[in-house]
C-alpha cells in the first residue's frame, strides 16, 4: 500500500479533495439580502471603504429586478434591512433608494444571463495598479482564480449613465472580473459569495503585483496552470466555505 499512492495520477487528489471539500464546507444557503450585507461587511473590513464609491448588487427574485445597499450607508453599515429594491431604472421598490452609480451594473446583468452578482469598488491597490496602464496578471497561486481578467483601458468617466454601462459591459465580455482603467475593480459572479470571493482577491492581487513591481518585475505563471489552479480555486465548496469564514470573523 506505501508503494500505492504514489502512482495515483493528480486527478485522482484533485477528485478526492473536492469531494471531502464539499461535505467538509457545506452551509445552508443565505437570502440574498442577509448575503449581500455579509459581503459588504467582508469588504468594509478587507479595506474596499471608499466613501460612499463602489457598490454591491445581486439579482432580486422576480425578473428585472436588484438588491443593493441603500445609497447613504457604508459597507460596514450594512444590514439586511438595509438593502433596497430597485427596477431596470433604479426606481425604488422596496426600501430606500440606490446608489446611482449601480446604473451601469444593469448592463452587465443584460448581456450575461449566468452573473446574479456584483460588486465594484474602489480598493486602494487595484485602483493604484489601474492607474498604472496594467492589465492584472496571474503571478500567483492566490490570484489564480482571477486568471483570464479583464481589462478596460481607458477610463469612461463617471459611471451614473448608459454610456457607462455599454463600455464596462463589453470590457467585461465573458470574464469574471475587469480592471477598470484610473477606477477600481469589478467582479461578476454566478452567487453574491463567488463575487466577493473574486472581489477580495482581486484586491490582494493588485496588492502583490504592485509590491513586485516595486521590486524590479515579477514572473507570470504558466497558462495552463494558471488555468488549472483557477478551476480548482473557483469550486463552490471552496467559495462559499471561505465566504463563510469571512462572515463570521467580520462579525466579531
Amino acid at each position: 500500500m506505501g508503494s500505492e499512492q504514489f502512482t495515483r495520477n493528480k486527478q485522482y487528489f484533485v477528485d478526492r479533495v473536492s469531494r471531502e471539500m464539499e461535505a467538509d464546507l457545506a452551509a445552508p444557503e443565505l437570502p440574498r439580502r442577509d448575503a449581500l450585507a455579509a459581503a459588504c461587511r467582508i469588504l468594509a473590513r478587507e479595506g474596499h471603504e471608499s466613501g460612499l464609491a463602489g457598490q454591491v448588487t445581486a439579482r432580486g427574485e422576480e425578473p428585472g429586478t436588484w438588491w443593493t445597499l441603500q445609497f447613504g450607508y457604508g459597507f460596514e453599515e450594512a444590514t439586511a434591512e438595509r438593502m433596497v429594491l430597485v427596477d431596470e431604472d433604479l426606481k425604488p421598490l422596496a426600501g430606500g433608494r440606490p446608489n446611482p452609480g449601480v446604473r451601469f451594473h444593469v448592463w452587465i446583468y443584460g448581456k450575461r444571463p449566468d452573473v446574479q452578482a456584483i460588486i465594484h469598488t474602489h480598493a486602494p491597490y487595484a485602483s493604484a495598479l489601474s492607474c498604472t496602464g496594467s492589465s492584472l496578471k496571474t503571478i500567483h497561486m492566490d490570484s489564480a482564480m482571477l486568471h483570464g481578467t479583464a481589462h478596460l483601458a481607458d477610463w469612461p468617466g463617471v459611471p451614473v449613465a448608459d454610456d457607462e454601462g455599454r463600455i464596462i459591459s463589453a470590457a467585461l465580455g465573458g470574464a469574471k472580473t475587469v480592471l477598470l482603467a484610473n477606477h477600481g475593480l469589478l467582479a461578476a459572479g454566478t452567487s453574491v459569495e463567488e463575487s466577493t470571493y473574486l472581489a477580495v482577491f482581486l484586491e490582494r492581487a493588485a496588492r502583490m503585483q504592485l509590491r513586485a513591481m516595486a521590486a524590479g518585475g515579477y514572473r507570470e505563471v504558466k497558462p495552463e496552470l494558471a488555468e488549472e489552479a483557477r478551476d480548482f480555486l473557483l469550486q463552490p465548496a471552496i467559495v462559499k466555505g471561505t465566504f463563510n469564514y469571512w462572515t463570521r470573523r467580520s462579525n466579531r
